[in-house]
């Protein structure tokens, strides 16, 4: 079967062929109200990025960092505008609502800077397709970053079921989510327009549905789905009195089924995800752990390897992007994948809101 994904890992073996630029890669952030970027801050504090500037205007969220961090003012400016007519990043990494990204793409995009956003790409379709064509038009790059991503194990699910271990595929169910986002310790600048529909674009249906629609698109090779029907739930109206905090999305194949089970009201944190195929069985468990089966035998569990340079993180896949060591095409990070994530979301949420089986064209 033919995987847009395996591109991920047949650029593998190039790494290094071309020679490796050592230098820590140039980064600007716009925004630090995603707690995601506490991952990039731990790369900060290591010496493992240079960090030339940080657009950020909420002035309480920017002394948190300066205390936090220790990042000196001369790193901070009031809009992301300002901050690139006097800095000169290789990429920008938007941390701010999703509602936002396609503000950090009309501005990066003209002065032919990259962008990688954290998961999803965008809030709606419109924006998702501005985005793609801004990307187009300059020729820049807009990558999105999953924590799924970088998994061992959902990279081992790919390999084999690119060389046939478990037949053609007909069912994939993923599972994601946690006990909420304010019972785990969001931060409140986090949990304001995490919970908010328009800054969000809906609750756990955005949020957690997103790494389904992103590994689903991927294994069914960026091909668009038939329909999406979708069922949301506010379990904790008190807590998310906004948006939806549970959600069952089921993506339509011609020839596989999908379903995504995402929600804030998990007994514990879980991503993982289940590919059934016509003689075998495969389930990335976690990050490290992938459990098999196929017609003839029992279940197993096998540890798998961490992944090979740079499909490790996501800040190693795009500083080797950027610095011309891999060349990237339909992979999880793609434009192809993540406007076709978009199109699932959006009419999952029409689906919930209608009652109503959504087509795709």
């Amino acid at each position: 079967m033919k995987l847009a994904y395996t591109v991920l890992l047949l650029f593998a073996s190039l790494v290094g062929a071309h020679g490796q630029d050592k230098r820590p890669l140039s980064i600007a952030l716009a925004g630090l109200s995603h707690d995601h970027v506490n991952l990039i801050m731990n790369h900060y504090k290591k010496n493992e990025i240079n960090l030339v500037g940080i657009a950020e205007p909420n002035k309480e969220l920017v002394n948190k960092f300066k205390k936090s961090m220790g990042i000196p003012d001369s790193l901070f400016y009031d809009d992301l505008k300002k901050l690139l007519q006097n800095k000169k990043p290789e990429v920008v990494m938007a941390f701010n609502a999703i509602s936002e990204h396609i503000d950090v793409v009309r501005i990066c995009a003209p002065l032919k800077i990259d962008v990688m956003v954290e998961k999803p790409l965008a809030t709606t379709v419109k924006d998702a397709e501005e985005i793609a064509a801004l990307s187009k038009k300059y020729k820049t790059m807009v990558l999105t970053n999953y924590e799924t991503t970088w998994y061992g194990t959902n990279q081992e699910v790919y390999k084999r079921v690119q060389k046939g271990e478990i037949g053609d595929i007909v069912k994939m169910v993923a599972h994601d989510g946690h006990e909420g986002p304010k019972e785990i310790g969001c931060s409140r600048f986090f949990l304001d327009w995490l919970t908010d529909p328009v800054k969000n674009g809906a609750g756990a249906l955005n949020d957690f549905g997103c790494y389904g629609a992103n590994l689903f698109t991927g294994l069914m090779n960026n091909q668009m789905p038939v329909s999406v029907y979708a069922v949301t739930h506010q379990i904790k109206p008190a807590v998310y009195p906004k948006v939806d905090d549970d959600a069952t999305i089921i993506v339509e194949y011609p020839h596989a089924t999908g379903i995504i089970e995402a929600s804030w009201n998990w007994p514990y944190s879980i991503k993982d995800w289940e590919v059934f195929g016509k003689t075998g069985y495969l389930q990335a468990v976690n990050s490290k752990e992938l459990r098999t089966k196929d017609n003839r035998s029992a279940y197993k569990i096998n540890e798998v390897a961490a992944p090979q340079p740079p499909y490790q993180s996501y800040l190693a896949y795009v500083t080797a992007v950027l610095r011309k060591e891999i060349t990237p095409t339909d992979d999880l990070s793609s434009l192809a994948n993540n406007i076709i994530v978009v199109k699932i979301l959006n009419a999952a949420k029409e689906s919930a809101r209608t009652g109503k089986k959504v087509l795709l064209k």
